[in-house]
């Protein structure tokens, strides 16, 4: 494949999915090997950054690559979509998803002992927004669930990993 060819081929990839492409699964589809890949991303990023004229960027979240919109362009998405508060997670959900990723796998009885309230629905909010998910049972009366944190919830976030999450310290 020649470079334009590839650029052209990477950016289309890159547009179309709705999930963060590994470098693997670009270098099979492309006939590439990773570091041409990766090559090759780095110079379409470049492109996208010249005189920062592009609204867009090639962002690397969850354990792959996509295109997003740069976050100064966000008011003129909002107005093409509206107000879309309700797709923003509440305050307890927050909280909830938060506890979830630092201590994960945690049951529910440990969720609620640190926020001191009922997190029934707000787990319910994360497990239907598949942010999070039953990971297995913990090995104890009851066999309660315990839950981790997804994919998914990496892109929200925009973390390529949970090493990019910062340290939380214990008091």
């Amino acid at each position: 494949m020649k470079e334009k060819k590839v650029l052209a081929a990477l950016e289309a990839l890159l547009f179309i999915t709705t999930e963060p492409l590994p470098l693997k699964k670009i270098s099979q589809i492309l006939e590439l090997n990773e570091e041409q890949v990766k090559e090759a991303i780095l110079f379409l990023k470049s492109e996208y950054q010249k005189n920062n004229s592009r609204g867009i960027q090639i962002t690397e979240v969850a354990g792959g690559f996509r295109l997003s919109t740069k976050p100064e362009v966000k008011k003129y998405i909002e107005k093409l979509y509206g107000d879309k508060r309700d797709s923003s997670l509440s305050q307890a959900a927050l909280e909830t998803l938060a506890i979830v990723i630092y201590k994960q796998p945690i049951p529910r009885a440990s969720i609620e002992a640190i926020r001191g309230v009922n997190s029934e629905s707000a787990l319910k909010t994360l497990l239907e927004r598949e942010l999070i998910k039953e990971v297995g049972r913990m090995d104890a009366p009851g066999k309660p669930i315990l839950y981790g944190t997804t994919k998914k919830c990496l892109e929200y976030l925009g973390l390529n990993s949970l090493e990019d999450l910062p340290q939380f310290e214990q008091s």
